[in-house]
């Protein structure tokens, strides 16, 4: 048992041994095979690469000598073209020395006869030099001849000549000119004392003087408080909405508005009269009593301007002209109600020009406009009187209306009789006894001020302020004033008054340089 075992344990071994040594061998001889066969084929995948590679080196030859053939063929083109811009180029060269040599010609030509012709102008004058001094000597010896046949010289006889004709024709001129001046005189005077006379006396009637600020009474001084309101709201929208400034002092039971327009202080007032008298004072309410009070006031100015027209009795008015006549009878001028101060106007025309035999609707209606533009002074630049001229050019108001605007302050001179008896009612109206409150002391200081104002500056030689003080005309010395210091000195002497004067209207400043030359005949 025990050897049967051994040697099949024996056996197993030798069999195992057998079959791995012919593994072995049997390996041995597949991996000798399969070698020779990857050598095979690698010999023929190096003999293929180097065939393909002369291929691609033949074809990249080829390739190179092509496009070496191609450069250089395009190269040679380019240098044929360039050749035949350069031979371009030289024949319009030559083409341009051509011209060039043609040009040089032409000019040498011109200049040869500018030269013939400059030496044919200078014979001329030189002519001509001769001839006119020629002339210059027969007309001396002429003289002479003339002279010695009248014993006297040229100048002694055109002296003698003019001397003759100036006394002769001064003496008439003056003789004639005094003759009419006495006539003149002598019967504008009896003719315009009789007609401003009977104008006056014909039409009479009381200006009131009106103050430039407004007074409220109040029932109680417990009532300023409640205008006033918690901490001031109720004053503060007042003064807003209507542009008034109210003055609360110690006055007893009254408010005092003070403002530049006279139609907002009236607004106020009545807002504020109103306000009181209601009892309910807050900004919500204010504001409602001063929108009512303004569509108020302005009713009653076009209910002042319609009295007025048909007080005239001048017909037809553009509405618009009718709410600036009403406008008028809140403003004032030197204390005189100004709708007053042309209705007066306005009969003082009419009665005048009856009187010449002009219309006198044209007359009262020039004179009730003449101070139109006082309405809106203070909203639209320049003076009432371009103000008025403007307005009234707008509404198409005749050409006598437009002369009595434009000329009642003698700003320029009339054109029509109507603008003269307008100029002429005005100054009625202001200067009559009780029509203006201004006083004659004070209208005096200010005229004085204005010319002292004038005369303070430099070079100025008198002054004069003229036209009630509406205009100041400067006189100054030419030796140190020229034209152009003349134009700084009226902005300079305008400045002045701006500053240091408190004044109505526009005063005009007019600088007026005159040089004098001076002879003594003996």
């Amino acid at each position: 048992m025990d050897n049967s075992i051994l040697l099949t344990i024996v056996l197993s071994l030798l069999f195992l041994i057998v079959g791995t040594v012919g593994g072995i061998v049997v390996r041995a001889i597949f991996v000798e095979k399969g070698f020779g066969n990857a050598k095979k084929e690698a010999q023929s995948v190096v003999d293929e690469a180097i065939k393909t590679a002369d291929q691609k080196k033949k074809q990249s030859i080829l390739e190179t000598k092509q496009e070496l053939h191609e450069i250089r063929t395009e190269h040679e083109k380019a240098i044929r073209e360039r050749k035949l811009e350069a031979e371009a180029a030289e024949g319009k060269l030559l083409q341009r020395e051509q011209t060039l040599d043609n040009r040089s010609s032409n000019l040498d030509k011109r200049e040869s006869n500018i030269d013939r012709k400059e030496e044919a102008i200078e014979t001329k004058k030189q002519q001509l030099e001769e001839d006119h001094s020629n002339l210059e000597r027969l007309i001396e010896e002429q003289n002479q001849k003339l002279e010695s046949i009248a014993q006297t010289s040229k100048e002694d006889a055109r002296q003698i000549i003019l001397q003759r004709v100036e006394a002769d024709m001064a003496n008439e001129i003056a003789q004639y000119i005094k003759d009419q001046e006495e006539v003149a005189l002598a019967e504008v005077e009896k003719k315009a004392k009789n007609l401003l006379v009977q104008a006056m006396q014909k039409y009479a009637q009381d200006v009131t003087s009106e103050s430039t600020v407004s007074v409220v009474t109040l029932p109680s001084d417990d009532m300023k408080g409640r205008v006033i309101g918690r901490e001031g709201r109720n004053i503060r929208t007042i003064e807003a909405l209507t542009g008034v400034d109210l003055i609360i002092d110690d006055t007893p039971e009254a408010v005092v508005l003070s403002g530049f327009d006279p139609i907002r202080r009236e607004i106020a007032k009545r807002s504020i009269e109103t306000l009181v008298s209601d009892g309910r004072i807050h900004p919500g309410r204010i504001e409602e009593v001063v929108e009512k009070n303004r569509e108020e006031v302005d009713r009653f100015m076009r209910d002042k301007g319609e009295e007025a027209v048909f007080e005239v009795g001048i017909g037809r008015v553009h509405p618009d002209l009718v709410k600036l006549l009403g406008r008028l009878h809140f403003r004032t001028s030197y204390g005189q109600n100004v709708l007053k101060h042309s209705i007066e106007c306005a009969f003082l025309a009419g009665k005048m020009a009856v009187e010449i035999g002009e219309d006198e609707i044209l007359a009262r209606r020039a004179a009730l406009f003449h101070d139109i533009g006082k309405a809106v002074d203070h909203e639209v630049e320049g003076s009432h009187v371009e103000i008025g001229y403007n307005l009234a050019v707008r509404y198409k108001e005749p050409l006598a209306v437009l002369d009595g605007i434009q000329s009642h302050h003698g700003d320029v001179e009339a054109q029509t009789f109507i603008g003269v008896i307008v100029a002429a009612a005005d100054a009625l109206s202001a200067a009559r006894p009780g029509a203006r409150s201004e006083s004659l002391d004070s209208y005096i200081k200010r005229l004085q001020q204005l010319e002292a104002i004038a005369n303070e500056s430099e070079g100025v030689a008198q002054a004069y302020a003229i036209q009630a003080g509406r205009e100041i005309r400067v006189m100054v010395k030419p030796d140190i004033v020229d034209d152009a210091m003349s134009h700084k000195l009226a902005r300079d002497i305008k400045t002045k008054i701006e500053e240091q004067l408190s004044y109505p209207g526009t005063i005009k400043v007019t600088v007026i340089r005159e040089t004098r030359a001076q002879d003594i005949a003996k």
